[in-house]
């Protein structure tokens, strides 16, 4: 659960969209990690994708 607030955090702290591979580098999470954890907040609609491939939080 620490890793799901790290990446939320990475999130809104960002000012433009990031993948996934971004977030792994940002946070240090392993990216398979980042992915699952991407998944979540996609589907409690915390993050919005703005362009193909690259999510933000939903504001």
């Amino acid at each position: 659960m620490e890793n799901y607030k790290v990446i939320l955090d990475c999130f809104e702290k960002s000012e433009e969209p990031m993948n996934a591979t971004m977030v792994a580098t940002k946070t240090g999470v392993d990216k398979k990690e980042v992915s699952k954890i991407m998944d979540k907040l996609k589907k409690e609609e915390k993050i919005i994708s703005p362009k193909r491939c690259y999510w933000a939080i939903n504001k």
